[in-house]
């Protein structure tokens, strides 16, 4: 694949994967000229997105576009990203990408990496961990306090982010890591077009570096390949995921900025 084809696939797979886990949460899925909002409204951030349909975004058009998602943004009660594809916006527009963003309201939250590999994960184990699919509430709850803790949201984001959910417990192929009977770690695979999508993958920040998120990784990637038959895998990562990723097999693509309304603040 070029870049722009790789940059269009982890954009396309963002919006169809993460379009079905938002209207999960209760959400609404719509596009406004180029500005596509995957947007629950929801404490916890993530299942609050907007991004960018199309490719060769010129520089004027960007801007125009920045500010009606900025815009969009401000009109909801809780906070969420925009998630701009850097290959898909045209040389001139990326130079301008964040003086626009600046004007737009917009502020950086973090980068992260599309990343896509064909690759077939055997059965994983680890010798301190036991995994659990998620089944009920009990592990729906834990799942979400895990990403929480991990990427430093309110204790009542982690509770809300999965709660009652029927799609986290069927077609999401979700895992916990227990160590001495304590959930730990987590990863999840969604089925997508032609490929599973790896989601929300979070340790607890006391037990990093000590490969769990690595290993429950695998795990949600064997079993979401085996039970799609697909065995080409597409995720976003951040700088600190991305080494774990490209042991697994995959190889980075284009770069992702994630960009909030200037003064909110998810990440800390």
């Amino acid at each position: 694949m070029s870049s722009l084809e790789e940059a269009v696939e982890s954009r396309d797979h963002l919006v169809a994967v993460w379009s079905e886990l938002v209207r999960d949460r209760g959400g609404r899925i719509g596009t406004d000229d180029g500005v596509v909002h995957m947007w629950a409204d929801s404490p916890f951030g993530f299942w609050n997105t907007v991004t960018l349909a199309g490719t060769g975004i010129p520089a004027d058009a960007l801007g125009e576009r920045l500010a009606r998602a900025a815009s969009f943004m401000r009109g909801r009660s809780e906070s969420g990203y925009l998630w701009v594809f850097e290959d898909l916006l045209s040389p001139q527009a990326r130079q301008s990408l964040f003086r626009r963003a600046a004007e737009a309201g917009l502020e950086p939250a973090f980068s992260g990496r599309g990343m896509a590999g064909d690759l077939s994960v055997p059965e994983p184990d680890h010798p301190h961990l036991e995994f659990r699919r998620v089944e009920n509430e009990e592990h729906l709850a834990a799942y979400g306090d895990i990403n929480a803790r991990a990427y430093g949201m309110p204790p009542e984001a982690g509770r809300l982010a999965l709660a009652g959910s029927q799609l986290w417990r069927g077609d999401v192929h979700a895992y916990l890591g227990y160590r001495d009977g304590r959930p730990v770690t987590c990863a999840a695979t969604v089925a997508g077009p032609h490929s599973i999508f790896l989601a929300l993958v979070a340790t607890l920040p006391e037990e990093m570096r000590k490969g769990y998120g690595e290993a429950v990784t695998r795990k949600a990637i064997h079993e979401g390949g085996r039970r799609s038959g697909h065995r080409r895998l597409v995720l976003h990562a951040t700088p600190a995921g991305q080494p774990v990723y490209e042991r697994i097999g995959c190889r980075a693509n284009t770069a992702i900025h994630f960009l909030r309304l200037a003064g909110h603040a998810y990440i800390g």
